[in-house]
């Protein structure tokens, strides 16, 4: 059997070589073995995000975020995850406070307002 470490290795490369569906494999059978591992998760969530199932990339974020509410990247994946699934108002929290928590990143803002600017609308 494969320790937590080496899967969460193996999902890692796998995410960094772009092979999102692939990392998903190992970095979930990490994730069951130690839950609350936010790097797991975070890496997770990432590949989650990036193979496009982003009900269960928010699920990821939303753990690590949960666990540490001051970790912006967290909060801005949730928030884009529940942009993509076109749940505009619950997006505007998460992005609000990565926000907060990192004015300078002009990108954070961008997804805030437009969350914002979506939620208004529908």
């Amino acid at each position: 059997m494969e320790s937590v470490y080496d899967l969460y290795q193996r999902g890692c490369e796998l995410l960094e070589h772009g092979d999102h569906n692939a990392a998903i494999v190992p970095l979930s059978k990490a994730r069951d073995l130690e839950p609350d591992k936010a790097s797991i998760r975070e890496a997770l969530g990432r590949a989650l995000f990036h193979a496009q199932r982003y009900e269960s990339a928010a699920a990821e974020f939303g753990a690590v975020a949960s666990g540490a509410p001051t970790n912006d990247y967290a909060l801005f994946c949730l928030g884009r995850s529940m942009q993509l699934l076109g749940r505009h108002r619950e997006a505007c929290k998460p992005l609000a406070l990565a926000c907060s928590l990192r004015p300078e990143r002009t990108d954070y803002r961008r997804y805030r307002d437009r969350a914002r600017r979506d939620a208004e609308r529908g």
